[in-house]
């Protein structure tokens, strides 16, 4: 296969984005485990406190990724602190005096991408480093089930009545920002859904760009890394054309406020029914509108971390690893809202959950 490294002589970026629980750190270990011998070095962008995919993916054991290869930016999303934390990352990265054959890049699920595919242009990464290609990971399941689908006519009625309608909602634009940075559009989770509702999610996904960019199907985030590494776009000389609503906005005047999301880290001790705690979560997450928790439990008596991850009112729970020598046990969560989340309210349900 050629790579845009041999294309380009530049080191290959792919930048892996979606909404929060499409798939995307399934997807990347991956990657990791079927490598063809390439050494990946990984940049994960968490939001909040806990670095928990970035845990996630060190446990893997992959070859093609160790541990010194894996750096977690966590104290916020990537696409507001490019200048801060990206741009050095990058720059320590390739002073390495054994640099990556490739990097792999996973996004928050809160991210725009384009500010981070556009700093691949700053003069010192654009000589070294080219985006080989942006994947944006869909949840399939989430977008069947109207996550994602407004009915239009009736806004658009609504609209004649009250200006405050007159835009799309946060979660909705970022959605369509991730589709529109797109190269490759991953619908994965297919096998949750039959014929008539994978042609649904095909048709909506596509609605929601001007652009059009390949789509595929995946199941468990299994996708070959033959297809998506490789793909030798260059995406970040084409970045002006992938505009965000964001920046849609300010060429309109309007100021970006990026606070629609809110995140915190609750802690807990060992869980001993986890079967009843995660059947607890479900409602918390109806109740307060929780868009995602993810993170680890303590389960008495098991050797074993107990990993978390819920989307809405699908939540995944497995045994991931066993509790290093010397490390503390315990139950750390991340928790996800929209900026009305009423924090308080929320930790006092999930302490009451265990």
């Amino acid at each position: 296969m050629t790579t845009a490294k041999a294309a380009h002589g530049k080191i290959p970026a792919t930048v892996i984005t979606g909404f929060l629980g499409a798939g995307k750190t399934t997807m990347i270990r991956n990657i990791l485990e079927n490598a063809d011998g390439r050494r990946i070095a990984l940049i994960i962008n968490e939001f909040g406190d806990l670095g928990v995919d970035g845990d996630v993916l060190k446990g893997c054991g992959a070859e093609a990724c160790s541990e010194d290869d894996i750096i977690e930016l966590t104290n916020g999303c990537i696409c507001c602190t490019v200048a801060d934390d990206f741009i050095p990352t990058m720059t320590k990265l390739l002073e390495r005096e054994s640099r990556p054959d490739h990097i792999v890049i996973e996004t928050s699920g809160l991210a725009l991408p384009q500010p981070l595919i556009a700093a691949f242009n700053w003069p010192d990464i654009r000589s070294e480093v080219t985006v080989d290609g942006v994947i944006t990971v869909v949840d399939s399941a989430a977008v069947a089930a109207g996550r994602f689908a407004d009915d239009h006519d009736k806004v658009d009625a609504l609209r004649v009545e009250d200006d405050n309608l007159d835009h799309e909602s946060p979660i909705e634009e970022l959605f369509e920002d991730q589709l529109t940075a797109a190269d490759l559009i991953v619908l994965n989770k297919t096998d949750l859904l039959d014929s008539t509702g994978l042609a649904f999610v095909r048709k909506e996904v596509a609605a929601r760009t001007s652009r059009k960019p390949s789509m595929i199907e995946a199941k468990n985030g299994e996708v070959s890394a033959a297809v998506l590494l490789g793909l030798g776009v260059g995406t970040e000389s084409d970045i002006a054309n992938r505009k965000s609503h964001h920046e849609m906005e300010h060429e309109n005047g309007e100021e970006h406020d990026h606070d629609e999301f809110d995140s915190f880290v609750v802690e807990l001790g060992a869980i001993a029914h986890p079967a009843g705690f995660v059947e607890k979560l479900k409602t918390v997450i109806a109740e307060h509108d929780v868009l995602r928790i993810k993170g680890f439990a303590d389960v008495p008596g098991k050797p074993m971390r107990l990993l978390i991850q819920a989307v809405g009112a699908r939540i995944d729970q497995y045994f991931d690893r066993a509790w290093a020598p010397g490390e503390t046990r315990g139950t750390r969560l991340v928790v996800i809202g929209l900026h009305e989340m009423d924090e308080a309210a929320v930790r006092a349900a999930i302490a009451a959950a265990v």
